[in-house]
């Protein structure tokens, strides 16, 4: 396991926007935003459809750089590199894929032992634990349902235990067990961490201390 993301203790971590905005070529993909989150919590990401949800927790993963603003996040008191932050975040989106050949668990692993992380057998146990998913693990990706799929994306943002989860509309493809299962894991997790979620789902956003409204009307505006 990541030995620095287990000793930070969630106090010391704040996520910030600053004046962040993003364009898709002439289109405005995210109108301008700023807050400030810091750990333990729950914050809820919300907003018409096309107004730069995704794109602000991208941007917050560290995986898209924004046109103008800039993100930060300080843990202990001293700012991360943008590069690092995968250190100390875990990323969940539909839109995230894994190895179909191999095992549900196969895949974590991979991502355990490409973290460098300790004991990655007990880390990819756990975090199929944390999501209902551990009789599956053994199966390959391709005989999992959508559902299924789903809860391995938010084990495998779960995996190296970072002090921030972001997570993108992440009841997509969930049933009623599925849904119930997740926010039972968030209520499990807000203490010990900051979470940060895209929704416009009321039952996902009502599980926020506080929300972050967006206000674009999507990519049809011109920059």
């Amino acid at each position: 396991m990541s030995a620095t993301a287990a000793m930070v203790s969630p106090e010391s971590v704040v996520l910030e926007a600053r004046e962040v905005l993003h364009r898709y070529g002439p289109r405005v993909g995210l109108e301008r935003v700023s807050f400030r989150a810091a750990a333990p919590g729950v914050v809820a990401i919300r907003g018409a459809n096309g107004s730069g949800k995704s794109t602000l927790l991208r941007i917050l993963a560290g995986l898209l750089r924004p046109t103008e603003g800039e993100t930060a996040l300080a843990v202990d008191g001293a700012e991360t590199k943008r590069s690092d932050r995968s250190r100390w975040i875990g990323y969940a989106a539909p839109d995230l894929a894994f190895y179909s050949e191999l095992t549900a668990a196969e895949n974590l692993r991979f991502a355990a032992e490409s973290r460098g992380m300790e004991r990655p057998d007990e880390a990819v146990r756990q975090a199929l634990e944390r999501v209902h998913l551990e009789s599956r693990g053994d199966d390959r990706v391709t005989a999992l349902s959508s559902g299924m799929v789903q809860r391995l994306r938010l084990a495998f943002a779960l995996l190296h235990r970072p002090p921030v989860l972001l997570m993108d509309e992440p009841g997509s493809f969930l049933d009623e067990e599925g849904r119930g299962a997740w926010v039972g894991l968030v209520q499990a997790q807000r203490r010990e961490r900051l979470i940060v979620i895209a929704t416009n789902e009321e039952r996902e956003w009502t599980l926020a201390d506080e929300s972050v409204e967006l206000r674009g009307r999507g990519l049809g505006r011109p920059a």
